[in-house]
């Protein structure tokens, strides 16, 4: 191949690009960051270029992340054994301490950092940040219906968009940590999942991206499903063929569609530059799911 047969093919790429540039131009894009993309060294990089790159080009990226097995790392090394029930971390004061000083105080930091790094403009947020998340304790359902008590754990009560918004308008990416603040002031942990789908709701967000480690979501038969529409998506969680932790994730999409955002998608991040290939490309990638 020539080099300049590979030089037009470079430029046809980019010009595919263009509608979808123009499409999303002032909108605004949830993240919701985990799973191999937010822990291999190459992917990490590569995010923070793609995120800078839809900034650059006129769009609006949130980032909220995760952090479970950091959270879980960080305990062991303390001499405190991480305790589950039904998959939800049982959360006694101190363990919060610990999610809020990883979540928070590290994994935050980390990715505003790497962003910076790149020559972007990011800055990080917890939910307790000027009370934008409202968050009431989340009691956990048994399988024999009791209701069990797993501590300072939190469902989302409201999202205040106005800080967000502040920092969409300045210019900046903002990052948000899922802890959240309680009628009390106490802090509350809650699913990142859970929260990037309430912030997309609350951003009336054009697209809710969920960055996993799958392809996206499967069938009854297998097969993977490019658009899920919400009853179809109900049914396969009735049926438990969506399970684990993608549950949340369905859950999220349906929550931030239902209160207002565009589309929603789950995505395998770790695929190279997942995000451009989702948001720049005809095809897409992953699962969308729609009402």
């Amino acid at each position: 191949m020539s080099t300049d047969t590979k030089a037009i093919q470079r430029a046809e790429v980019l010009l595919e690009a263009l509608p979808y540039i123009r499409a999303f131009q002032g909108k605004t894009l949830v993240i919701k960051y985990g799973g191999a993309a937010m822990e291999q060294a190459d992917l990490k990089e590569q995010f923070a270029r793609d995120v800078l790159l839809l900034r650059l080009v006129g769009m609006r990226p949130v980032i909220v992340h995760g952090g479970g097995p950091q959270i879980g790392a960080l305990m062991k090394r303390l001499g405190k054994e991480p305790k589950f029930v039904g998959g939800m971390r049982v959360t006694d004061p101190e363990t919060v301490e610990i999610v809020e000083m990883v979540l928070v105080g590290k994994i935050n930091k980390e990715i505003v950092g790497l962003i910076n790094l790149h020559g972007g403009r990011a800055v990080g947020l917890s939910g307790k940040d000027g009370s934008m998340i409202r968050a009431r304790k989340r009691m956990h359902r048994q399988a024999d219906g009791s209701l069990a008590d797993i501590g300072l754990v939190g469902e989302v009560e409201s999202v205040d968009p106005e800080p967000i918004r502040v920092l969409e308008a300045g210019g900046f990416i903002p990052v948000i940590a899922p802890v959240g603040v309680g009628s009390a002031g106490e802090t509350y942990n809650i699913n990142a999942d859970l929260v990037a789908g309430d912030v997309a709701a609350a951003l009336l967000a054009e697209k809710l991206i969920h960055l996993t480690d799958v392809q996206g979501i499967m069938g009854d038969d297998g097969k993977h499903i490019s658009t899920l529409v919400k009853r179809e998506a109900e049914r396969l969680m009735k049926s438990q063929v969506i399970e684990g932790g993608m549950l949340p994730k369905v859950e999220s999409a349906l929550r931030a569609l239902a209160g207002g955002a565009q589309k929603a998608h789950i995505i395998d991040g770790r695929v190279p530059h997942a995000i451009l290939l989702e948001v720049l490309t005809k095809e897409g990638i992953g699962t969308e799911i729609v009402l």
